[in-house]
């Protein structure tokens, strides 16, 4: 049985055909969903993809979470159903409160698009479930507010948690604690701003992407959200 993922798409959204290859080549059903639907189509997960959301007006994600699809995600993300957000996507999470902090803008206000270095720090979520900790993955990233930031409380949380599932080994954005990506309390929300999708083709430099998307397509066909 093949996991079907809706990618959702916003005005803006620019990666969700990379979403969609990537998850094709792995066996799953990837299906499109523009934001002004109000189902997810019988669905076993969700990925909200990288790109400008409404071109990025106010902030990364601000007008999105107002779209109507975001009932329908916050109702699939309280069942337990397992959803990733992807730079832009991530931003989007963040702004619903359906996942903790914010983006902003990187520390020195610059635009990067560049190879990055990530280390799991934790396997209890939907992208690096069976993925041992310590591991490192190559990932590039491409964004301008990938800069994560939270109250104190927050970050102490998310590291007695750990919701922390990944890390940059060489911060290129000013992130706090070197966050590059979060799950929430359960695992089956999770957020990362570099892009796994564009690191699923030899000729991109790594495959290293295709783990944890990997793990969001066992993950969709499990009872709980989260392969263990």
């Amino acid at each position: 049985m093949s996991a079907r993922v809706a990618i959702v798409v916003f005005p803006g959204s620019n990666c969700e055909h990379d979403v969609a290859l990537a998850l094709d080549g792995l066996g799953a059903d990837p299906n499109f969903v523009w934001h002004t639907d109000v189902s997810l189509r019988n669905a076993d997960a969700v990925v909200l993809p990288g790109g400008f959301a409404h071109g990025d007006y106010l902030r990364p994600g601000a007008l999105a979470r107002f779209s109507p699809i975001m009932k329908a995600i916050g109702d699939f993300a309280a069942s337990g159903g397992p959803v990733l957000g992807i730079c832009n996507g991530f931003q989007i999470l963040c702004e619903a409160g359906l996942l903790p902090g914010a983006l902003q803008k990187n520390q020195r206000l610059k635009f990067i698009c560049a190879p990055s270095r990530v280390r799991v720090d934790s396997n209890h979520s939907v992208i690096t479930n069976g993925i041992d900790e310590g591991v490192t993955l190559a990932l590039p990233i491409n964004h301008f507010d990938g800069n994560y930031i939270c109250d104190a409380r927050t970050a102490a949380d998310l590291r007695e948690t750990n919701s922390i599932i990944l890390r940059y080994t060489a911060n290129p954005n000013g992130s706090i604690d070197d966050i590059a990506g979060i799950s929430n309390l359960k695992g089956n929300v999770a957020g990362l701003m570099p892009h796994p999708e564009r690191a699923c083709d030899p000729l991109s430099g790594s495959v290293d992407g295709e783990l944890l998307l990997r793990a969001l397509v066992r993950a969709a066909l499990t009872e709980d959200g989260i392969a263990r």
